[in-house]
């Protein structure tokens, strides 16, 4: 399966970022925990050079604990600084404003070498489609969610949001790269949601994600869907039908709602913490 999914408005929402960026002091980065790299759009690097730079590996609840541990300390070698969290829940949220002020210390002596007093650091918020960049910025800004207005940036599509005296965050819309050199980059986010389902072949895709789950955490499937874990992934399938009932009319396997259910219950963290990708 082919997958690439770039409709325009992610054209129009990466030129606005490419003129919002002079205004800006940090970029925060979020991505998500359990595709650490295949969730990162590789136009940002490009877009924050001579930035301060926080990656935020989001739904780490969902991720395997070890391997969170082993993403953190690979981005922090690269010079990036970097939270874990859940959004959702709020937890690791108090972690993020310390690491902003660490991460801009610099440009706060700056300011006051030269007297300027009390201008906020101004931070853009970038991340891939549902990763979770506005359940971050709602738990990061509490209720106190408002548009600080009257600047540069303040257009429908963006917005500015206030979170202290000392941060001001710039929302960005979720923006794709044009092309998916490596297919199984698109894979994967196709299997945490990241491209719509409408456009996917949903059976292909469980039978990849359920190879991938073979390959990282032998035992997890056998586990959940009392099934014999093998090479052979239409089997797997057909097990995971048989077992949670997916009949259709005429007595016959519905391998789409097997699918479905599989995927859905991947995403939700149901068959365990699982992290696809190793650092």
């Amino acid at each position: 399966m082919n997958y690439q999914w770039y409709p325009g408005h992610m054209t129009k929402a990466k030129r606005m970022m490419q003129e919002n960026i002079k205004l800006i002091d940090l970029i925060i980065e979020v991505v998500d925990a359990r595709i650490p790299l295949s969730s990162r759009n590789p136009d940002i690097d490009e877009l924050g050079k001579n930035k301060a730079r926080l990656i935020l590996l989001n739904k780490a609840d969902l991720a395997d604990e070890r391997e969170n541990e082993k993403w953190a300390a690979y981005f922090q070698e690269k010079g990036y600084y970097t939270v874990k969290l859940n959004a959702k829940s709020g937890a690791g949220i108090k972690n993020v404003l310390p690491v902003v002020m660490e991460a801009c210390k610099e440009k706060l002596e700056r300011d006051r070498k030269r007297g300027i007093k009390n201008r906020p650091i101004r931070a853009m918020v970038v991340g891939i489609p549902n990763v979770g960049k506005s359940t971050f910025i709602n738990a990061f800004a509490g209720k106190a969610c408002t548009k600080t207005g009257n600047k540069p940036g303040v257009t429908k599509g963006k917005q500015w949001i206030r979170i202290n005296k000392n941060v001001e965050l710039l929302d960005t819309p979720g923006i794709l790269w044009p092309k998916f050199e490596d297919q199984s980059v698109g894979a994967k986010l196709a299997m945490v949601g990241s491209i719509k389902d409408e456009i996917l072949n949903l059976e292909e895709l469980s039978l990849e994600l359920l190879g991938c789950l073979h390959e990282f955490y032998a035992g997890i499937l056998e586990k959940r869907y009392e099934i014999t874990e093998s090479e052979d992934r239409v089997s797997m399938l057909t097990q995971i039908a048989e077992n949670r009932k997916c009949i259709q009319k005429g007595n016959e396997l519905d391998y789409g709602k097997a699918a479905n259910l599989f995927l859905e219950e991947f995403r939700n963290g149901k068959i365990g913490r699982i992290t696809l990708e190793r650092p």
